[in-house]
């Protein structure tokens, strides 16, 4: 299969169980090609946690979920060691989070501390578990949901954890007609059980090799560097966007490139992604809160003031 016929197929096979967000499944594969992990955050039953399980159903790969609550422990997660007596030594038993695609599934209701056990594997691809290192597969992939207007028993994730994610973004409601067809479609039962892998891991390979082959030019660049360099310099912002927002927004816009069938970056490609990449890595005064202002509404004001190459 080409590159575009490997997205529409996986694109296609999602669309059988979420229907009417093919712009929230074009982020997610874009986030997913490009080696980025994502925070679904929504109201409860837009479909977070079904989408992250389609993806998962329609790879040939391992897939975990990790249901976070207040009593979940690090070890929960990264796994632990059991001494075994007839060995007369321990054994290390793998949590979780040795797996492909890992659904951290209402990640702010766990502690801190829990949290925290994610941030070596989702930045470096490795845990680091009593004094031994071990690595993480090549696809590894986390997909973190949330709910942002229930604060009753949870813990808002800090911002080194933020910023580790490639992008935050909500599904939303669908219309009136593909709600109907939502409820035409499981009225006898959930359409994910019919759903089989249609791609394999090489093919997610092959993609993600091609991804990185994408060609920017120095303008389109220098364009992603102001956009994020502006969020540094706008009024009511304490804290702008990292480095790392500027890789993961030219790394997505590079696959957002690959599924149109392009060999180039366009600022189009950027300014698509630019919300979900940057406005979750900023930090708001409490005079820019207070205003109503939200950090989507900034970045959306910054794209408008930044001259786009032509």
């Amino acid at each position: 299969m080409s590159d575009i016929e490997i997205y529409q197929k996986l694109s296609a096979n999602i669309e059988k169980v979420i229907q009417g967000q093919s712009i929230s499944i074009r982020k997610l594969l874009a986030a997913f090609f490009s080696n980025g992990h994502v925070l679904l955050e929504d109201v409860p039953g837009t479909g977070k946690t079904t989408l992250a399980k389609a993806l998962a159903k329609s790879i040939d790969i391992e897939f975990q979920r990790i249901q976070f609550t207040p009593d979940l422990l690090p070890t929960d997660i990264l796994g632990v060691s059991i001494f075994n007596q007839r060995d007369h030594d321990f054994e290390f038993h793998q949590g979780p989070i040795f797996s492909n695609i890992l659904l951290a599934d209402e990640i702010n209701r766990a502690s801190p501390r829990t949290q925290s056990a994610l941030l070596e594997a989702m930045g470096e691809r490795q845990v680091s578990i009593e004094r031994n290192q071990y690595q993480l597969d090549e696809l590894f992939f986390v997909i973190a949901t949330q709910n942002p207007i229930e604060y009753h028993g949870t813990y808002p994730l800090p911002e080194a954890q933020m910023d580790r994610f490639a992008m935050r973004f909500g599904l939303g409601y669908v219309n009136p007609e593909e709600e109907i067809a939502i409820l035409d479609n499981q009225s006898s039962h959930h359409p994910i059980d019919d759903l089989t892998p249609c791609i394999s891991k090489t093919d997610v390979i092959h993609l993600k090799q091609h991804v990185t082959k994408i060609n920017i030019s120095d303008e389109v660049k220098h364009y992603m560097v102001n956009l994020v360099r502006a969020t540094r310099e706008t009024e009511g912002i304490i804290n702008g966007a990292s480095p790392r927002a500027s890789l993961s927004l030219m790394k997505a816009a590079q696959a957002l490139a690959l599924f149109d069938g392009l060999d180039y970056v366009t600022p189009d490609h950027v300014q698509e992604i630019a919300i979900p990449i940057m406005s979750h890595r900023i930090m708001m005064d409490s005079q820019a809160r207070f205003s109503g202002n939200s950090s989507d509404q900034i970045i959306e004001a910054i794209l408008s003031n930044i001259a786009v190459p032509t």
